[in-house]
């Protein structure tokens, strides 16, 4: 199967290390940051792949999963932070919850507000939510990451924001790439010749890396970032923001045949096994 790492990641909301020096860790900020982001490069091209429903992994593997995950309840408030050009916004209306999408992207932004014209969608920094209008201070009965926090740096803060965000027993629900196994740049897929065997192959893997991604726009070349953490990172960091771990789900793509190469039953069997996906549910501490 191949996988391409960029394009299953949504917008990040700062993937540029020139905003990392000025934040403080452990801190949450209260001002109202605009931050530069990379994506505003792409954002047509991450329009038009994504479309008005999501991308083929969106809508058959990573939207169902998430809403497996969430377990929505009609009139529940919801923040879908990395919300990109909207695409889960119709998915949880539908749902019956009352969303409000936060992008740093302005174009991105813009494009949301065109492609759902009844979801809310605000610009802002998700390491300093206490500055963007009309968020407040426990003001969400969830909040939601669809593959998206792998674009955010540093982590801890963005876990703080989301946590200052939610209720008390508020639920936070991530939807990622999965951090064991699949490493932009360190993992891929390997062929056993012998054993006759698809395996996956992980080059780094506790080690923090910052990894360029660089989607092709119209022959040029842009710049975005991806961050990969390892599982550790991601539990530790819930729990110390008051996040503590009530579920987890492991997504492969064995029941999406055209997603997973279906020329050799290796490779079927590799990737019914080996998870695309990672979900979390974490609950805030009342």
């Amino acid at each position: 199967m191949v996988f391409l790492f960029h394009q299953l990641h949504k917008p990040a909301l700062y993937p540029n290390d020139l905003w990392r020096k000025n934040v403080k860790h452990n801190k949450l900020t209260t001002k109202n940051h605009s931050p530069p982001t990379s994506w505003d490069d792409v954002a047509a091209w991450y329009d038009g792949w994504m479309g008005q429903q999501g991308g083929e992994y969106h809508r058959q593997v990573a939207i169902p999963a998430l809403l497996n995950l969430l377990e929505a309840e009609a009139g529940e408030s919801v923040l879908d932070i990395g919300a990109g050009q909207g695409v889960l916004a119709p998915y949880l209306q539908d749902a019956g919850m009352v969303y409000v999408g936060v992008e740093a992207s302005p174009k991105l932004v813009q494009r949301a507000r065109k492609r759902h014209r009844q979801a809310r969608f605000v610009q802002g920094d998700a390491r300093a939510l206490a500055g963007v209008q009309g968020i407040e201070r426990a003001g969400f009965d969830t909040a939601v990451f669809l593959l998206s926090i792998q674009d955010m740096d540093p982590l801890n803060t963005v876990l703080q924001n989301a946590a200052w965000a939610l209720k008390p027993g508020g639920r936070l629900v991530i939807l990622m790439t999965h951090p064991c196994f699949r490493i932009p740049r360190q993992s891929g897929w390997g062929w056993d010749e012998q054993r006759k065997l698809r395996f996956r192959r992980i080059d780094r893997y506790l080690t923090t890396l910052h990894v360029p991604l660089r989607p092709n726009r119209h022959g040029k070349r842009h710049r975005t970032k991806s961050f990969h953490r390892p599982l550790q990172a991601y539990i530790n960091g819930l729990a110390e923001c008051g996040l503590l771990v009530e579920r987890v789900q492991e997504i492969p793509v064995q029941d999406v045949a055209q997603l997973a190469n279906g020329r050799l039953k290796a490779d079927k069997r590799a990737s019914a096994e080996i998870p695309l996906f990672l979900g979390l549910r974490a609950r805030k501490v009342e």
